[in-house]
């Protein structure tokens, strides 16, 4: 492997219910609250697509002026959840960002969120110096599912080939991203939002516990270098 892209929320990121909180109160900005269809229908379609980018989400619901205004509303809500509940690696993360960045592979961090959000968590969390790039739907033409982020990060990062790619996620989406770019390791995790049939059906090549887990399935295998003596 030479390039690793993995997930935020879910996937490096513990998450909780912070982004459905924010979603469910950016509709509410709109009129869309609990108990109604209308509500039902806008969490169900949320579901199905998370890791997504977010706009694309709202754009799929409303109007563009309304779809901006939820998007403004959810990036607020989710900064302020982030204030007030703060923010902690997905167990064993921090550790797998070092181990996978000292083993010379390059890290790019992926997400559906805008790069406000984006920006806000990495600063939460201290990552800077832990990954090499970080890419926003905003840097490509079509954020997922399509293949546009981790084919950025393949051109921008200088693989040579696709087939030494890795992809990490928690979310269906996550996963055709992985597949359409051609990436050989598309590994989903169960920390996030969606379950194994749903990371499997979505193309999924491994199913991992926890990020913390992709180390041993992309590092090289140390050498055993013992000799043993010859007793003869």
């Amino acid at each position: 492997m030479t390039v690793a892209c993995l997930d935020l929320a879910g996937t490096t990121v513990s998450d909780g219910d912070n982004v459905r909180t924010a979603f469910a109160e950016a509709i509410a900005t709109l009129g869309i609250v609990s108990g109604t269809a209308a509500y039902g229908r806008a969490l169900a379609r949320f579901h199905e697509s998370r890791g997504g980018s977010k706009i694309a989400i709202f754009r799929s619901l409303f109007d563009e002026d309304r779809a901006q205004a939820a998007n403004l509303a959810f990036e607020r809500s989710y900064d302020d959840l982030v204030d007030r509940r703060g923010l902690t690696p997905v167990p064993g993360a921090d550790d797998a960002l070092l181990r996978i960045r000292a083993a010379g592979i390059r890290v790019c961090l992926l997400t559906g969120f805008g790069r406000s959000t984006q920006a806000r968590i990495i600063d939460a969390l201290g990552w800077w110096d832990r990954v090499d790039l970080t890419l926003c739907p905003a840097d490509v033409p079509r954020g997922r599912p399509w293949p546009d982020l981790v084919l950025t990060a393949a051109l921008r990062l200088g693989a040579d080939d696709v087939r030494q790619i890795a992809v990490c996620g928690d979310t269906a989406n996550d996963m055709l991203t992985g597949r359409r770019s051609g990436a050989s390791i598309v590994a989903g995790v169960l920390t996030g939002a969606h379950d194994r049939d749903h990371l499997l059906t979505a193309g999924a090549t491994h199913i991992l516990p926890s990020v913390a887990a992709l180390t041993d399935l992309i590092l090289p295998a140390p050498v055993d270098d013992t000799v043993t003596a010859d007793h003869r």
